[in-house]
């Protein structure tokens, strides 16, 4: 059964903005996609209860206001948050940032490909896991409380 819960898109750089809106037009991808352009503003989203709960989350790592990593970490404190996947969408190809991404608790990290043929092949296959992915009833349906350090 097809999952179309939304799709988070954490992401400051207009031109990587439009290469996944292309992908998911190009794709058929039914799932809306939101799109914010740092942490902080889709911690707000994430804590009001009316929005429905993403089934995944694509996090760049450099971001203003709120880099990747410090989303990463409150996220994954939050027992109603912590069970949604993250994937890191990143250009960064540094072992720091992948260690830090997997200390907490990120399901995967993709360097974005160069090209779009590339792109498109790496968004078919993320776009097959949210789609088949369950998450349990409490992170769907109770409203999250989140502290920003």
């Amino acid at each position: 059964m097809r999952n179309l819960k939304p799709v988070l898109l954490l992401e400051d750089d207009t031109v990587d903005v439009m290469t996944v809106q292309k992908a998911v037009k190009d794709l058929k991808v039914a799932n809306p996609l939101v799109h914010f352009v740092n942490g902080e503003e889709a911690l707000e989203y994430l804590r009001n209860e009316a929005n429905p709960r993403p089934c995944v989350i694509l996090l760049d790592l450099n971001m203003p206001r709120m880099d990747g990593i410090e989303f990463l970490k409150i996220i994954k404190a939050v027992p109603v948050l912590q069970c949604i996947p993250v994937i890191a969408l990143t250009t960064s190809k540094s072992d720091s940032d992948k260690s830090q991404c997997f200390d907490h608790g990120i399901a995967g990290y993709i360097v974005k490909p160069a090209n779009y043929d590339e792109f498109v092949k790496a968004f078919k296959i993320l776009d097959l896991y949210w789609s088949l992915n369950e998450l349990p009833e409490n992170v769907t349906n109770r409203p999250a409380h989140i502290e920003v350090p």
